[in-house]
């Protein structure tokens, strides 16, 4: 496979399948439509699509999420787990899908089996975390266990910061938090997801202050990007701290406005492709 442009870090797995019982949950009594959904289409039929798609937009590899985004008003599970099909996927299509595992902070010890599992076995390249609905913080000691096991794994931590659109207290995504996660887990690759919006300002700190803390540009389309984020990434050594990730945005639009940024090419490649390849352990085309 030639070089792509771009490799996606937080992608969720938008086949039929998953978009259906996603958009089934948040259409629910009690919920609210998230605002992303219009974003997505119809989902992808299959893997072979899903590829098209990727090729077509020059995306070399997506890490796909077993997003366990957990309802709060509900208690239970939002989407259907797609464990399985990211791990067929990535022997299908090498090098092309990757998956992000989940984590349930209810039940920790299960969790944390099938975590190393996914990474030991299906070749998962890290971990993906939504905690708004379990109704506590990425700092809570429910969540230390897992950090322990990615600092023991080698494997970076996405977590999503800032608000979050579903029917859910927002407060928990708060990005200075991972500060002081840090500070207990200077080993720890952590990626705050989202940009922070709206606390963009506290996400860029932390990850400026920490090597091993990245800001992960998803879910919003680079026109929204305010002036902060964008010295952060035109910086001479802070566009190293910046990753490349949609969350399902279309990846045609998302990178022409980006190349309307004028970030300075190597810099660029860096967000697009470098960068993620690094924190990600992913092997060079």
């Amino acid at each position: 496979m030639p070089e792509g442009r771009a490799i996606d870090c937080l992608f969720p797995l938008l086949l039929q399948e998953w978009k259906s019982s996603w958009v089934q949950a948040t259409n629910s009594a009690g919920e609210l439509k998230c605002q992303v959904e219009a974003s997505w289409g119809e989902g992808y039929a299959d893997g072979d699509a899903l590829i098209a798609a990727m090729d077509a937009a020059g995306v070399e590899t997506v890490l796909a999420t077993d997003l366990l985004a957990w309802s709060y008003k509900r208690q239970t599970r939002f989407a259907v787990d797609m464990t399985s099909q990211i791990a067929e996927l990535t022997r299908r299509y090498p090098g092309r899908i990757y998956g992000l595992a989940d984590y349930d902070p209810f039940n920790i010890r299960a969790s944390l089996k099938k975590l190393e599992h996914d990474v030991t076995v299906n070749q998962f390249k890290g971990v993906y975390v939504h905690v708004y609905g379990y109704d506590i913080g990425l700092d809570h000691r429910k969540m230390y266990p897992l950090y322990a096991k990615c600092e023991e794994l080698g494997i970076p931590c996405s977590m999503q910061t800032g608000h979050v659109l579903e029917a859910m207290p927002s407060e928990h995504g708060r990005p200075m938090q991972l500060d002081r996660i840090a500070c207990d887990f200077p080993d720890l690759v952590m990626i705050g997801t989202h940009t922070g919006y709206p606390w963009v300002d506290e996400m860029l700190a932390v990850a400026g202050k920490w090597p091993n803390v990245y800001v992960n540009i998803s879910a919003w389309l680079p026109k929204y990007f305010g002036p902060s984020l964008l010295r952060f990434m035109r910086g001479r050594s802070t566009h190293r701290k910046v990753i490349f990730g949609t969350n399902g945005l279309d990846w045609a639009r998302y990178l022409e406005e980006f190349d309307r940024l004028e970030i300075p090419e190597e810099r660029a490649r860096a967000i697009l492709l470098d960068t993620p390849r690094r924190v990600h352990g992913l092997a060079p085309r």
